[in-house]
């Protein structure tokens, strides 16, 4: 049975992906996960604390994004099925970022977010198969498109 390779992209100050994960152990789903660093202050200073001090914000900046850059482009191309989730308190360009390297790769791509972000990642979504609002709806994607399961799912023309 094939492992589905999940990448999780997106904003980092919610549980959404813990969710995510929980959903897929409890429906028993063959995947794995991978993510970029969540911990804030490690990804903004990983260039600086690894390859020396920086006066300059701007190279200092530079450092740590061409470093994550590494880990993201790679975790990316290699995954089945990418999952970009926009918060609300925050412009996450980063995860737009994620969403177009994919699109470009023309990785499968589910977007989430909430009804408020629709008119600005209208480009987002619609490089998308899928633009959900919860982590539940994404776990249902996965466990149809896995498994072939249809939840809570009567034809009306039988």
């Amino acid at each position: 049975m094939k492992t589905w390779k999940l990448y999780l992209s997106g904003e980092i100050h919610t549980d959404w992906r813990e969710q995510i994960e929980e959903g897929c152990k409890a429906a028993n789903l063959s995947v794995s996960f991978a993510a970029p660093v969540t911990h804030h202050e490690a990804s903004d200073d990983c260039g600086v604390a690894i390859l020396g001090a920086e006066p300059n914000k701007f190279w200092h900046d530079q450092k740590g994004a061409q470093i994550n850059a590494i880990r993201t482009r790679t975790l990316i191309s290699e995954a089945d099925v990418v999952i970009v989730r926009f918060g609300e308190k925050y412009k996450q360009w980063n995860a737009a970022f994620d969403a177009g390297y994919a699109s470009a790769l023309g990785k499968p791509m589910i977007v989430m977010h909430g009804p408020d972000h629709q008119h600005a990642l209208k480009e987002v979504d619609a490089a998308a198969l899928a633009v959900t609002e919860t982590a539940d709806e994404i776990v249902s994607i996965l466990k149809y498109v896995i498994n072939a399961e249809l939840e809570n799912y009567t034809n009306s023309n039988s």
